[in-house]
Parts: structure tokens; sequence; C-alpha cells
């Protein structure tokens, strides 16, 4: 049987994929809409158990929980994990139907609140003379028991890194705790008083206990479903290093989760390894949407410790506060096929756990054929310290608001991290446009280095050798396709310090990024087979020693030897980043190249775009197709065709 050559690691290993068809020996049916559904049941499809925590209390290694679809307010805490990849657990939706695990209650006694001032001075009216009317409600106490996120603001234990001088810290002071009116979010508000200028918004009291809401037309909550976030999590141990468990299909929402660290999901596996999640959603989790790591590096970690080896596929995760997946110290990951969308809502991004996807230390995995999208103020992924030997493939990593950089990875220094086949698109950088300072006449052609003010990069490499980055697409990047530092006094113990060396950029596409294709700290990198589409001048740069080199492509090869094969080309090109398809087509007008004696060309149809050396460690397209020419197009697609859309959704679904 022919390998799966997109499951290839760089080292040339192929991933491990260790699961194993299940069959289990008991099933227990759980049912809260029939009519004889009680925990004191047997189980059995006759005789439903009501709650999910019912049947995980009895289920051992080789059961598999059938939940029927219905609304369950509970978290689920597994009592215990499987034997093994060949006696798992499972805790599965029947059949297709939708089964919704809540950690809210529903609110259902209003009064009208009084006795607060809606402005600092005046009266409760808008400003353009409308009432506005704000409710209260009382939380019940015995809905609360144990977990108040009413009372507990977002940051959890671990502040150390916080730099305070650099960020906002109203979202951090913010209390966990959520409302919303028909499954939409009202907005958390810091005083009463901004409740006049903020319809869909509420305010908490002190202690927690009484809640005051304004809803989007100031309408009655009687006539809407008013849901309260109550419990921390949706599904979860309670006892840590729980392994061997299946997810299958369900829909966790509202979890009253706080910033990490600890990374605390939704869907979390505790600590445990051996984990499968797939087919389920998770949404509006107020910091993480699942967790298959260690939680904490606080923690202690025991020789032979198995972290990791867990697969989540086929999920999406729609608003999670702060980081969609979390995985710290998590090896052997195959993460693929997700929708991770809106994340980072909280602008918690300098909280340094902020993601679609956050792994430390992570080893030997594949992220492949994800789809990131709509991340705010984060990246959509960040491999953060040690990470080698990991292949990122066929991903689309899109519109990223506010967002600095779409791959982060640092202070990783042993070996080879591959990013291939992925379309990158509007990477919009976060920075402070007021902050750019106009340079007037010949002012800004002495600078000695780059200011730093502008970001927003495809790939950015903090301190990080051996990173590849081969046959993508890197488009609309607000700065620059690739940046990297060197970050020379980051060491750990006796370890060395950062040099950002041996990246090797081979036979992307770099198309319309504002400042640069590719910011190289040094010349101790590759650059080969590229294609330069619409790029301004000083495209190709290297940054030290100072002063910074702004090079054209001819300048690039004759200077450093760099893209002897590589292009130049004027395209119109677009990607609709909510049907996930893109168009390719001419571009009418050529570059102003009145400046210069030699004549430029420029190709402007796909069918003059010469083939460059295929990389034998990049053996697939951004399709999965195996590739077995020893000449191929630069970027993901082994064919361009123009005036055509094609569909770029990676995922098998």
């Amino acid at each position: 049987m022919d390998k799966d050559m997109t499951l290839r690691l760089p080292n040339g290993d192929f991933f491990n994929r260790w699961e194993k068809e299940q069959v289990y020996d008991r099933e227990l049916h759980v049912n809260c809409s029939h009519a004889a559904a009680s925990d004191e049941n047997d189980g059995s499809p006759e005789h439903p158990f009501i709650t999910i925590n019912a049947a995980a209390a009895l289920a051992l290694p080789g059961t598999r929980v059938l939940i029927h679809g219905g609304v369950y307010r509970e978290c689920v805490h597994p009592a215990r994990g499987g034997d093994g990849i060949d006696k798992m657990i499972s805790y599965e939706a029947y059949g297709n139907e939708k089964v919704v695990i809540k950690a809210s209650v529903t609110a259902k006694e209003f009064q009208k609140s009084e006795g607060w001032n809606l402005s600092r001075f005046t009266t409760e009216t808008k400003q353009e003379g409308a009432p506005v009317t704000v409710w209260k409600t009382e939380l019940d106490p015995e809905e609360f028991r144990g977990y108040n996120p009413f009372c507990a603001v977002n940051i959890l234990h671990d502040r150390l890194f916080i730099e305070y001088d650099k960020t906002d810290m109203t979202t951090y002071l913010n209390r966990r705790g959520m409302i919303f009116c028909d499954g939409k979010p009202l907005r958390q508000v810091s005083l009463y008083n901004q409740l006049g200028g903020q319809p869909g918004s509420y305010w908490i009291e002190a202690n927690g206990q009484t809640v005051h809401f304004r809803l989007f037309e100031d309408e009655n909550p009687k006539d809407h479903l008013i849901e309260l976030t109550c419990r921390e999590q949706c599904f979860a141990p309670e006892i840590p290093f729980l392994s061997y468990i299946k997810v299958k299909g369900l829909t966790c929402a509202h979890a009253a989760t706080g910033a990490p660290v600890p990374q605390r999901g939704a869907i979390s596996a505790f600590r445990g390894h051996h984990w499968i999640i797939e087919d389920c959603t998770v949404e509006w989790s107020n910091g993480v949407g699942i967790d298959i790591g260690n939680e904490c590096w606080h923690h202690t970690v025991t020789a032979g410790q198995v972290i990791g080896s867990s697969v989540i596929r086929r999920c999406r995760i729609y608003d999670a506060g702060v980081c969609g997946i979390a995985g710290l110290f998590a090896e052997n990951l195959l993460i693929e096929d997700n929708l991770i969308q809106g994340t980072g809502w909280q602008k918690m991004e300098l909280s340094w756990e902020a993601g679609g996807i956050k792994v430390h230390n992570c080893t030997d995995s594949i992220f492949r054929r994800n789809i990131f999208t709509r991340t705010y103020r984060a990246d959509h992924l960040w491999m953060d310290v040690g990470n080698q030997n990991n292949r990122i493939t066929q991903n689309l990593f899109l519109d990223g608001i506010e967002q600095r950089e779409a791959i982060f990875i640092e202070c990783s220094r042993d070996d080879v991290n591959l990013i291939d086949n992925n379309i990158f698109w509007n990477i919009q950088g976060r920075f402070e446009p007021g902050a750019i300072q106009e340079e007037p006449g010949s002012g800004g052609w002495y600078k000695t280095e780059e200011s730093g003010v502008v970001n927003g990069y495809a790939v950015y490499g903090e301190g990080t050798d051996y990173t590849h980055i081969v046959n993508n697409f890197i488009g609309k990047c607000r700065s620059a396709g690739y940046y990297a530092k060197a970050v020379a006094f980051r060491i750990a113990g006796d370890s060395r310090g950062g040099t950002s060396r041996e990246a090797k950029i081979w036979n992307n596409i770099f198309y319309d990024c504002k400042e640069a294709a590719v910011k190289m700290p040094t010349r101790h990198n590759e650059s080969e087979g590229n294609l330069f589409l619409n790029m301004p001048g000083g495209f190709l740069r290297i940054l030290y020693p100072a002063p910074a080199e702004c090079l054209d492509l001819k300048s690039w090869r004759q200077f450093y030897g760099f893209d002897s094969q590589g292009q130049e080309g004027y395209f119109d090109i677009s990607i609709d980043t909510e049907h996930f398809t893109m168009e390719i087509r001419q571009k009418d007008i050529s570059p102003s190249t009145f400046h210069l004696k030699e004549k430029r060309t420029y190709i402007q149809s796909v069918e003059d775009i010469r083939t460059v050396k295929a990389k034998t460690m990049v053996p697939t397209d951004f399709y999965g197709n195996t590739v077995n020419a020893e000449m191929r197009i630069p970027g993901p697609l082994v064919q361009l065709i123009e005036n055509q859309i094609i569909s770029i959704d990676p995922r098998r679904l």
C-alpha cells in the first residue's frame, strides 16, 4: 500500500499513525429528550441515562457512550481512560443527531436595573433622547456552586511574562463570565455608566452575584433566550493523565475558561495522551477551545511521561477568546482538516499564549489541511521554543486582522521545521499607523536599519534556525513574506543564542507584499526558485550587518548568488476568504521602469512561468497529490489557470 506522502516528516520518517479501528464490547446510551430517561437506568436504548456524566461514571475501556440529540448543561468528567489504542473509551454523538454541551444556564428572572447612573453626571437617556433599558439578574448560588466565572478575572495564575507597559490590561482584568442573547454574545464593560453608550453589553457588580445588561435594541429579555456561563469547561476529566479517549461529533459552547496559562480548554485532555477529538464544534470559549498538552510549565514532568500523541480532525473552533488549540510540550500531534475562525477577540496577544494554535516544544507533528481565518491580533500558528521535525502543509492562513504574523516560530534551533504547500493571504500587521514618521525629501534614504514600526509577515522566525519554506503562495503581507531576526542573547542554561541561519526559501510565489518578499537577517540562508509578483522596489533584503541592503532580483543574484532560477511577474490575483476560492487574471498595465536604462522582463501570462527544480523534501502539491516530476512551477499548485475560479479548500470532510 502506498504511503500518504503528506505525512512524511522533514527527516524522511513518516508520522506515527497509531489509530486502530475500534471494536467496542459495550454501549451506553444518553438521551435527555427520552421520556423514560433517568440516571438510575441501565443505559440501554430503551432506558437511557439523562446526563452524560452518568454514563461517564460507568464507562470502562472498550465502552462507547452514544449521546442522542439535545442540549446538555453539564461538564462531562470521564472517570477513567482506556487501556490502549485498541481499547479506548469513546463519547460520540448518536448518528447525525446534534449534541450540544453548554457550560451555561438560562436566566429567567429579570428586574429593571435601578439605583445606578448611566452617565457620570446626568440621567438614563441615550444621547439622541430614546430611553435606555437596563435589566439585572441575580445568580442562583446552586448553579454556580464551586465555580463562579463572574467573580474571577480572566488572567490566571502565571502573570510573569506580561509586559504591562505594552498592553491594555482591561480585558485581562475583565471577569470570565459571559452572557449570550439568542446565541449572540453581549460585550462586557468596566463601569455601569458605559452601558448607556453600548447596546448589547453587560456589567458585573463587585461581588459577582448580580449582572446588569442591556440588549441590542433595548428589548425585554423575557422575549429572548438569555444564557449565563457558569462552568469553566464542557468536557474535561477531573483526574489528570486519563488517556485513550475519543470525543466525536459533540458541540461544546460557552466555556468560561480563563486566559492561559494554565491552558484549560472547553474540551480538555487534562494532560492525558492518545486522545482523538474529531468532528466536534467549539463555540465561544472565553479563553481556550481545546487543550492537549501538559497544561502548564509549572507542572513536574516525570521520566518517560507521554505528552500529546493526539489527533484533532475535522473540528470547527469558532471565536475562542485567546487560543483555539493549545498543546504545551505536546509531541506526535496530527492536527488536520479543522476550521479555526475568529480567534483572539480578547486582545490578549501579549499574554504570550494567543493563537489559532499555540504549541511549545512540539516535535514529530503534522499540521495539514486546516483553515485559519479572521484571527484577531494573534498568530494563526505559534510554535514557541524547541520545535523540531514538524511539517505544516496544505493549510490556508487567511485574513489576519491586526496580525503581526501568520506563523511565528521562535527559539527552535536543533532541527528542521518544514512549511510547504500553504496559502497565505492578507496579514494586516499589528502596529500604530500614527507611529510611522514621515520622511520628507531624501530623509529616509540614509537609514542604517529598519525602524521596526511596520510588521505583518507570513512567516516570522525569532532566533530560529533550519526553517524550510517551500512551494507556498504568500500574498498581501503588510510588510514581508518572510522575516527573521537572530535574538543572540536568548540563552537557556549552557546552550547558545539564536542565529536565524539555514532558512531555505525555495520555489514559493510572493504576491503584493507591501515592503518586501524576503527580509533575511544575514546572508547565511538560501533563496532559490521563487516567483515574485507585483513587488515594490527593493523587495529582497539583507538586514545585517547594517546598513540594510534593499535589492532587486538582479542584484540579489549578483551579490549573494540567490534565486538564479527566480522570476518576476505582474498579475491580478484574488482570494475569496468566505468561499475559499482563488482567481488569477492578466494585468493590463506593466510596472513603470522609466528611471532604468535596462529593460526589465515581467511574466504576465501563466503560460510563461518557467518550471524550477523540485525539492525532494516536498513530494506533494497543495491538494496532496504526489509530484514525481523533477521540475515544477513555483508555488503550491502544479498548474495555474487564468480567468477560472478554483477551489482552495484543502479539507477532506
